[in-house]
């Protein structure tokens, strides 16, 4: 069973409800303002999107990238339309274009700039993207789909609100597998379930595994 999919000024419903994101009415009927999933379920109708660039929010940890330096601050690649940046003195070291970090979006002002705080650089590893929209579904529900991950491949993963994910260690290969498969199958139910099944048919051996995962790569 999947949800129904639309795209822009298609119907989403004649019903009279409460306007949710990316919709809007035209006599009396809504429509959806974007290519993605139906979310129609109760007193609201809402359209989740399916693409589109990472809108930051208020709270979201992200993982961005140290892009360049002016006077007191970093800029930071955050996967959005919107420029970010960290205060210098965040930061014990001093860091150069490239350098990976996490960090907490603290203020994102009328402009859409965004301020963070609380960063953690990490060392190795890759980067896995996706599309920021699809990120709850790589966490699933109280982290079950994370946990699914983490044991099937062995891998220590940290994931961004923006779309991006950090890897180390373990399986990546199969990671990265298993994430474009979330990322083709993200408006199907009991996903978790399929990619438990996946993992385990690819790597018989991950219920072996020890599920204890070394926090490797971040100070």
């Amino acid at each position: 069973m999947s949800k129904r999919i639309v795209v822009p000024g298609e119907l989403v419903t004649e019903e009279r409800k409460k306007l949710g994101s990316h919709v809007f009415v035209r006599e009396g009927r809504i429509y959806s303002e974007c290519m993605g999933l139906v979310n129609d379920e109760s007193d609201f109708a809402s359209v989740v999107p399916l693409e589109g660039k990472y809108m930051p929010q208020v709270g979201d940890v992200v993982i961005g990238i140290i892009c360049g330096e002016k006077f007191s601050v970093y800029e930071v690649d955050i996967n959005s339309f919107y420029s970010a940046m960290i205060m210098k003195r965040e930061l014990r070291e001093v860091l150069k274009p490239g350098t990976v970090i996490s960090a907490k979006i603290i203020k994102v002002n009328e402009l859409n700039e965004v301020e963070l705080v609380q960063p953690r650089m990490f060392f190795g590893g890759d980067i896995i993207s996706i599309s920021a929209v699809k990120i709850p579904r790589v966490i699933g529900r109280e982290g079950s789909m994370l946990n699914t991950l983490k044991d099937g491949t062995g891998t220590n993963l940290i994931v961004g609100k923006n779309g991006r994910i950090w890897v180390k260690g373990g399986n990546t290969d199969l990671l990265k597998k298993a994430i474009s498969k979330i990322s083709r199958e993200a408006h199907l139910d009991n996903l978790t379930n399929s990619i438990t099944e996946f993992l385990e048919k690819e790597n018989p051996n991950a219920q072996r595994m020890n599920k204890t995962i070394a926090q490797e790569g971040e100070e």
